[in-house]
């Protein structure tokens, strides 16, 4: 049977709520369960059914999107539907699966809904209530925030003012960012600096040949000044 989600629709605007409204009615993997002008009013429709998915706007009177977050089911994705882009960071701290920017096409609703079934299809029960967002890194990319599971990264590779993310569920990812951005926000346990033009996920680290870590067809090269410690932690 077809992956169906059930969800909510949380904004104070009316023409924003129908909208939103005509998108989730004629995509069948949704099924509405509610229209809600307030997050107040949502708190009610969440604590009564089982959610899924809940559209969620941001700047909303008494209690809004960012601050509702914390009150919602770990279980219950958010796809935050707003007017501000200087809340996209915060958004993706709290348990969301995307942020778009009013006025939202269909065709970005529907991308942000092929994001919540491939999340939902490949969670068993328990996975879905043990997501944890420290497991995860934002970065930007095209115009959109993407968040990334670091069990998922492979490498990271340096080129010119771009990183580029290879990684083990997706093509890569490409963002306007520096290695010292990017080390700053990657655990150090996990994560290592073997060149100036890369960094490698250890727990991913399987060959060596020739003083390089193999990933497929590709060679990374390891620093002269880096090996010591990179064997070290290889052994360790």
């Amino acid at each position: 049977m077809p992956l169906q989600l059930k969800c909510i629709i949380v904004d104070d605007e009316p023409l924003a709520r129908e909208l939103l409204k005509s998108y989730v009615e004629k995509t069948p993997t949704l099924i509405l369960e509610e229209v809600c002008e307030s997050a107040t009013e949502a708190y009610k429709a969440l604590s009564e059914k089982k959610i899924d998915i809940i559209f969620l706007d941001i700047n909303m009177p008494m209690l809004n999107g960012i601050e509702f977050a914390g009150l919602i089911p770990k279980r219950t994705r958010i796809i935050y539907v707003t007017a501000y882009e200087q809340y996209a960071v915060q958004g993706f701290r709290v348990n969301a699966l995307d942020y778009l920017l009013k006025p939202v096409s269909y065709q970005e609703f529907l991308s942000s809904i092929g994001k919540a079934v491939e999340w939902f299809s490949r969670q068993t029960p328990a996975a879905v209530e043990s997501v944890s967002e420290s497991d995860t890194i934002t970065v930007k990319s095209d115009y959109r925030l993407h968040r990334i599971r670091l069990q998922n990264i492979r490498y990271i590779e340096v080129q010119k003012d771009r990183l580029i993310f290879y990684r083990t569920d997706k093509d890569p990812l490409s963002s306007i960012m520096s290695m010292k951005e990017i080390e700053e926000l990657l655990p150090e346990d996990s994560f290592m600096r073997v060149h100036r033009s890369f960094i490698v996920n250890m727990r991913h680290v399987e060959i060596m040949e020739k003083g390089r870590i193999v990933f497929d067809k590709t060679y990374i090269p390891i620093s002269e000044s880096k090996r010591e410690e990179f064997l070290s932690r290889l052994n360790s």
